[in-house]
């Protein structure tokens, strides 16, 4: 087995790389040339690094870079700085979800898992989640206001609508974790099929390696991965 990892040198993607390392998984991970990784990742011997931009890769690139693996996880996000949060590309996450899943039509041994890094800050209708008046208000202003809510959201009604739960090419999960925070050490944590909690108003937490926790295990695990396949969980931290 191997699997690719995007935005693997995020806060997030780190600590998937390394959960995946502890599960004796081989890992590609495309990373920025000016990307910085720490060494317990970089001289690993299960891990291959690949490195360069996905919104640059062309055609024969963007093959070799999925040549092999079975299993996308995408930490893919916006860097939060004034030209990350604002300038191009503006859909990164989006595109990148879109030309994945139209690669993989093309190939021989179709079929692979996508597990995609979400927001609580998605509501999926579908699943008859709704929203307050105040919440639909502010949930509002975010995607005027901020394109990385806009490319999250797009990306998850990509996978809803245009993907759907019985593709032949692509199975997915889009896992949405409450406010994120760093901790250590893997905690107890619940996976709920939609939020429990208001993220506007009385937002949870999680912890980044929980997250990454939880993401390993739909990759590695058969029965967890059947259990959210098509699904849009939520992870919360225990308190």
């Amino acid at each position: 087995m191997r699997i690719l990892v995007l935005g693997a040198s995020g806060a997030t993607g780190k600590q998937v790389v390394r959960q995946l390392i502890k599960r004796q998984i081989n890992t590609r991970i495309l990373i920025r040339k000016s990307a910085v990784l720490s060494k317990d990742i970089t001289d690993n011997a299960l891990v291959e690094i690949v490195k360069g931009n996905i919104n640059e890769l062309n055609e024969s690139e963007m093959n070799n870079l999925l040549h092999g693996c079975h299993v996308i996880i995408s930490c893919l996000g916006h860097n939060p700085t004034l030209k990350g949060m604002f300038g191009k590309p503006y859909y990164l996450v989006f595109n990148t979800i879109k030309r994945i899943s139209e690669t993989v039509k093309k190939r021989e041994d179709k079929g692979i898992k996508l597990i995609l890094m979400s927001t609580t800050g998605y509501t999926n209708n579908l699943a008859g989640e709704k929203n307050s008046i105040g919440e639909k208000i502010i949930h509002f202003l975010l995607k005027l206001m901020l394109p990385p809510h806009r490319d999250n959201i797009k990306a998850a009604n990509y996978l809803i609508s245009n993907i759907g739960i019985e593709n032949e090419f692509v199975g997915w999960v889009a896992v949405r974790p409450d406010t994120l925070v760093n901790h250590d050490e893997v905690s107890s944590y619940q996976v709920c099929e939609s939020p429990v909690r208001s993220p506007i108003f009385n937002a949870g937490k999680t912890s980044r390696i929980n997250v990454s926790n939880f993401m390993a295990e739909l990759a590695t695990d058969n029965q967890v991965w059947e259990n959210w396949k098509g699904k849009t969980p939520v992870v919360y931290n225990d308190k």
